[in-house]
């Protein structure tokens, strides 16, 4: 091709032909060179150009390249989403270049609903992606936890439930009263996030949720549809948003082995800050009995500690004195090791990636273990130059071991390991059991206390899970602007929990034990759609992007569970030899089709008007009010292309409306069923369901309105987004009571309403891009007003969770944001005088809201600094304006550990305050009856201030010099020294950490109580890439 001309070629190492004129042969030679990130890693299919001539090339899968340089120039470099670098080759052989990530990309391609690509400058729209590369250094077992603190409006919170508990996710707030976790999507399809287990005030176990099985190795990026215009295509499922998640693919013509392990160690810490001056006892009385031991095991009621010997409940006699590291010594620092190998390869054709992982996480718990095995494919092939196919399949096996009970404390070892006495060593509770009959070791005077250690040895609790979630998708592209798209996904777990309560047990009938739950659970979900879609410019400066599709999504689950009493062989834990047992079968299946349309009609790509629509039909309502459709419709302008400014890189003002829909939580709610119950003499009996089905159901509806500016400058050196929405709710679907005289207790109606407005404001800059130090820095920022404007419509609150102690609630309250803590304040006369009453405590007030569970102001600051091959990034969140139901403190009251209790230990305590008549109270209260009744009688003490600032994350990391590892047979190596959750910098909590809850659901949202300790994380990642 080349003959006769004057160019001739050379064929390079790695497969690269290089063309260049004839006469340059003389004057050029090699250079090769390697493009990396700031984190050190590879950078595939850069394109590297020599300046001031035609020759060029792409870096390969190992971000490597050679090219023909002359004398005097210079290498350029340049790569989507990075700032370009320039560097001068003089005397060098060998060059490594370093890109630096911009804050955006003007002409940034980003996924938007239905797995649909779009320029970013196109959006109308709020939406924030973040790399898959930052969540796999400093790992959490849970993915969704990594993005705590780095996106505007997200907020995220978690279990202190052990290795990878559900986590609580919300998207500006609390939609509706019925809010949860967003819509996430992998690869373009729906996948299930339900949470596993359900904890209460009466205990219970969490067993993770279904976000918790991605393994973040295998995570391309992660993008956020925050408002309704950015996720109405997705249906009723978006109403709280969408997460949608890209897998690794492979990159044509290249292929690759990579290798990564991380060895963190989860250590954990105390919170409390007890007092230390009396010791275990009764009444100003240390024990001198094994059973006043016993009946005082958490109480810290005794006499001054003074170091004595005293006995305890083990029959040794221990010093009287403080004992400040039981948490430390009966918890142990828990390793958790995790390894991920891929494999990737591609060619003009076909591109695949094949990767296996195993997570093994030690709970802190000395006899809790999860492991984790993940396998994961994504191939695709062109079928013919226009048609070709897409697979991505994940699997995944989990075995996770003896979960910890949260919340009351039967079965729970972290309530007894709280509420001990303060100068009771927990040494002196092992082994938790006599040896010879096997009977629980009692420890206190309340049965249903459990021992720890008696959990620690003897406890059995098992979960197991298998699921596979598959993609599969046929495009056939019927010219350069026109095609059809089929899709079809399916994720379905099987899983199974055992719960056994011990033979033992002391709460357990003749200690014979019994069966929590023997659970058999299989949840499927079917998507299957197809798009038809169209790119084309109407005439020189319009352009038309427009798709058409529909979907047809089947859900089913069914459980069958079995439960009961007394084991008749001790520890033989099957149902079938129980003495007493129950079997329950459930089966729930829900369908929903849709039909929608997107389009973009874009004006010399600065002006851009979209428009969505969606049209639902849903199962669960009734057969005359099933289906919706609901609109949106967005705009952006692009005014820099319209300026000419030095400092303003670009400039977009932008607007949406959409309508979302919603329908009922659970199916079979519009018709009364009846169900089958135990025999009586052989013949059995029947029951119904006590909700009265309402046949004008219909679909609950959701607008939202919102606008924004994105300001860049300084050559996009700095980025500022701001953002405002308001979204209002209608015709919540709500559970109103019934009277009894209907024959219902309850009705399901549509009278609920929701206001959310908000701000967000995110800035990105780089202040410092020197050759060899790079300093970024982000700020997000959201502030949240939530209302609930109408429950049922005559309804002024609705009490939704509560904690152990049972004088404090969670509730809906009208005129209020969701959700609140109800609890009882003290009674006060005209003038504002704690009344107390005849027995010299203060008596109890009105129950009344006390502040928010969710935060109003929430957000992150972050910092990476880039000096030569070394990398420093620090990460600091914050929530500010919400409050904490503690189960901690009120205990801490009640048992006399709490510094608050010090007054009056002696002397005993004179309420300050004024009887019924008037007259100012003279009555003397031993403060062993006085705090306890008074913890009793006023809850609001038990409600305390959750705001906090944390350091959240720390990383610093070394990416190996390639001329170190040019012999070897890797292409780059790095290594990150990580750290999570290390510091609270701020925090208004004195014996608790201030994000500790036992429940992810909205109804327990801000209640804690005997959940796992928190912990600090420390660890190693290692990554390397092979040639």
């Amino acid at each position: 091709m080349l003959a006769n001309s004057s160019y001739t070629y050379k064929l390079l190492q790695n497969n690269l032909i290089v063309i260049r004129p004839r006469h340059s042969d003389s004057e050029t030679r090699m250079v090769a060179g390697k493009v990396i990130n700031e984190s050190g890693q590879a950078l595939p299919g850069t394109s590297i150009r020599v300046k001031g001539s035609d020759f060029s090339t792409t870096t390969d899968a190992n971000g490597e390249f050679s090219v023909p340089v002359f004398p005097h120039t210079s290498i350029q470099a340049s790569q989507v989403g990075y700032l370009k670098k320039e560097i001068p080759v003089g005397s060098l052989n060998h060059l490594q270049l370093t890109m630096i990530a911009k804050t955006n990309e003007l002409d940034e391609v980003v996924v938007t609903a239905l797995d649909i690509k779009k320029e970013q400058r196109k959006i109308g729209y709020s939406l924030s992606t973040i790399s898959g590369a930052e969540l796999s250094k400093a790992r959490e077992s849970n993915l969704i936890y990594a993005l705590e603190g780095q996106i505007a409006g997200l907020n995220i919170s978690g279990v202190y439930g052990g290795p990878s508990s559900s986590a609580k996710i919300l998207l500006r707030g609390a939609a509706s009263m019925n809010a949860g976790s967003p819509l996430f999507v992998v690869n373009g399809v729906p996948i299930d996030n339900t949470q596993r287990g359900n904890v209460t005030e009466y205990g219970g176990a969490d067993y993770g949720d279904g976000i918790s099985n991605i393994n973040p190795d295998d995570v391309e990026s992660i993008t956020v549809l925050k408002g309704s215009a950015a996720s109405a295509l997705y249906g009723a499922r978006a109403a709280n948003g969408v997460i949608i998640i890209t897998i690794k693919k492979g990159i044509k013509n290249s292929g690759s082995i990579e290798y990564n392990t991380n060895l963190s160690f989860d250590s954990p810490y105390k919170n409390t800050d007890f007092q230390y001056v009396y010791g275990q006892g009764t009444q100003n009385r240390r024990p001198e009995s094994i059973s006043a031991a016993i009946a005082s095991g958490s109480s810290s009621w005794g006499e001054k500690l003074d170091g004595l010997p005293t006995i305890q409940f083990d029959g040794k006699k221990y010093p009287y004195s403080a004992v400040k590291d039981n948490i430390q010594r009966f918890y142990h620092t828990a390793p958790t090791f995790t390894n991920t190998v891929s494999l990737s390869g591609a060619n003009e054709k076909s591109m695949f990636r094949l990767s296996a992982a195993n997570l093994d996480y030690q709970s802190i718990l000395k006899n809790g273990h999860l492991n984790r095995k993940t396998l994961n494919l994504f191939t695709s092939y062109d079928l013919t130059k226009r048609l070709s196919v897409t697979f991505n399949g994940n699997y995944i096996n989990e075995q996770n071991k003896n979960r910890s009970y949260l919340s009351d404390g039967t079965l729970n070892p972290n309530y007894g390991i709280a509420s001990l006495a303060n100068s009771a060593d927990q040494i002196a509770l092992s082994p938790g059991y006599d040896p010879l009959t096997g009977r629980e070791m009692r420890w206190n005077d309340d049965e249903y206390k459990t021992n720890p250690y008696f959990m620690l040895n003897k406890g059995k609790d098992l979960s197991k899970r298998n699921r596979f979630i598959t993609s599969t998708s046929l495009k056939h592209k019927f010219t350069d602007w026109l095609y059809l798209q089929g899709r079809l996904g399916y994720d379905i777990s099987n899983d199974q929990i055992v719960s056994i309560i011990p033979t033992g047990a002391s709460f357990s009938i003749n200690g014979q034990g019994g069966l929590n739950a023997f659970q058999k659970i299989q949840t499927s979900e079917l998507n299957s759609d197809f798009l038809l879609a169209a790119n084309k410019d109407l005439m020189q400066d319009l352009n038309l992007d427009v798709s058409i599709g529909a979907n047809y999504r089947n859900r089913e689950s069914d459980l069958s569970d079995s439960k009961g009493n007394q084991f008749n062989t001790p520890y033989l834990y099957t149902p079938s030899n129980l003495v007493t047992r129950t079997d329950t079968y459930t089966l729930a299946r829900l369908v929903t089709q849709s039909a929608y349309y997107t389009f973009d009609l874009n004006y010399k790509k600065f002006l851009n008007l979209s428009s969505t629509g969606r049209y639902d039909v849903y199962s669960t309502l009734p057969g005359n009010s099933r289906g919706i459709f609901v609109p949106g419709v967005s705009g952006s302008f692009i005014f820099s292309d319209l300026l000419r400014s030095k400092s303003l890189s670009y400039g977009k003002i932008r607007a949406s409306f959409a309508k979302t829909s919603g329908e009922p939580a659970q199916p079979y709610i519009t018709q009364t069923y009846y169900a089958t119950e135990n025999a009586v003499n052989g013949t059995p009996l029947g029951d119904y369901d006590r909700s009265l089905p309402n046949y004008n159901l219909k679909p609950f509806t959701l607008n939202e309105f919102e606008t924004g500016i994105n300001l860049r400058f300084f050559d996009n050196r700095l980025d500022l987004d701001l953002t405002w929405f308001h979204r209002t709710t209608h015709n919540e679907i709500v559970s109103a009571i019934q009277s009894v005289t209907t024959g219902f207790t309850s009705a399901y109606v549509n009278l609920g309403k929701t206001r959310n407005v908000g701000t967000e404001l995110t800035i990105q800059g780089i202040p410092v891009a020197k050759d060899n130090f790079k300093w970024k820095s982000g700020f997000n920022f959201s502030h949240i007003h939530n209302m609930l404007l109408s429950i049922d419509g005559s309804s002024r609150f609705s009490l939704t969770g509560t904690y152990r102690p049972l004088n404090a609630n969670t509730a809906m309250v009208v005129g209020k944001p969701i959700t609140q803590i109800m609890a009882y304040d003290y009674k006060r006369d005209p003038e504002g005088n704690i009344i107390i009453g005849s027995d010299g405590i203060p008596k109890r007030g009105e129950l009344k809201p006390m502040g928010a569970t969710l935060p109003k102001i929430y957000g992150g600051f972050s910092n990476s600094f880039f000096y030569k091959n070394f990398s420093l990034s620090f990460l600091v969140d914050f929530k500010f304006g919400h409050k904490i139901l503690s189960a901690t403190e009120n205990y801490s009251y009640v048992s006399g550990l709490n510094k608050a209790t010090l007054p009056g230990r002696e002397t005993g305590v004179i309420a300050d305050g004024v009887m019924e008549d008037g007259s100012r109270n003279t009555i003397n209260v031993p403060a062993y009856n006085y705090y306890p009744q008074l913890a009793t009688n006023i809850s609001a003490i038990s409600v305390l201030n959750g705001s906090f600032i944390k350091l959240r994350q720390a990383v610093l990391g070394y990416a190996l010099p390639a001329k170190l590892i040019k012999k070897t047979p890797f292409s780059s190596i790095n290594l990150d020294l990580v750290g999570r959750n290390l510091f609270t910098l701020l925090k208004y909590t004195k014996n608790i950490d201030p994000e500790s809850e036992f429940s992810s659901r909205l109804n327990y949202a801000g209640i804690e109580g005997a959940s796992l300790p928190s912990t600090r994380t420390y660890g190693i990642n290692l990554n390397f890439k092979f040639k």
